[in-house]
């Protein structure tokens, strides 16, 4: 059975269509990479397979439940990390991750919330308002989140190591290959390249004028 699949998607932009007749499915442990060139619509894909927009056709299903009808299942179980990171700048890092806990109901203690951004390589900086982070390390502490919802079977990922350094890019991978050793699965667009000795397939999107 798998985990997530789709069947026939299909989206239109402005009366263009950037892609159709989409069919993939993943499963536990397993690695899904979506590649295409700017444009192709990897973005707009991943955004209709987490329910923020809907395909102009087809269906995706959750443990074989739509996924509008596993919604709560669905969400409970899926970490989304999109071009926007979804942090507050006028919070410091651990306002953004306490406030991003209580809304998703992960319970976790301040302590382990200091320890996270240590490990995160973000020491000193905990109490810092993002606005003055730089972009890698806001995006370092977007990417806690992954730490935090530990309970999360599938990650979809957009171009998550876009700014991080060689440390930060590292750290990632690492805990992806963690992921997916404990069962989980990853939906995943990125530049670079991904080396993790798990099941991976890809799903090409072809650029359409």
């Amino acid at each position: 059975m798998a985990l997530l699949s789709g069947q026939n998607l299909a989206c239109v932009k402005q009366d263009r269509i950037l892609f159709e007749n989409i069919n993939f499915s993943i499963d536990s442990s397993e690695l899904l990479y979506v590649r295409g060139q700017n444009g192709a619509g990897k973005t707009s894909l991943l955004r209709i397979l987490v329910g923020l927009a809907d395909p102009a056709e087809g269906t995706i299903e959750y443990k074989q439940q739509n996924i509008q009808q596993a919604n709560e299942l669905y969400c409970q179980d899926l970490v989304y990390f999109g071009h926007k990171l979804g942090l507050s700048l006028n919070l410091n890092a651990i306002e953004n991750l306490r406030f991003w806990c209580q809304l998703n109901q992960v319970t976790t203690s301040e302590s382990e919330l200091y320890e996270l951004l240590a490990n995160l390589g973000l020491v000193g900086l905990e109490d810092v308002m993002v606005s003055q982070l730089s972009a890698g390390q806001q995006r370092r502490v977007a990417l806690a989140r992954l730490w935090l919802k530990a309970s999360a079977k599938l990650w979809i990922l957009d171009e998550p190591f876009t700014a991080l350094d060689v440390q930060g890019i590292a750290l990632l991978r690492n805990k992806m290959i963690q992921h997916l050793s404990e069962g989980g699965a990853i939906i995943i667009t990125s530049h670079q390249t991904l080396d993790v000795d798990y099941p991976t397939s890809e799903l090409v999107l072809e650029y359409r004028i």
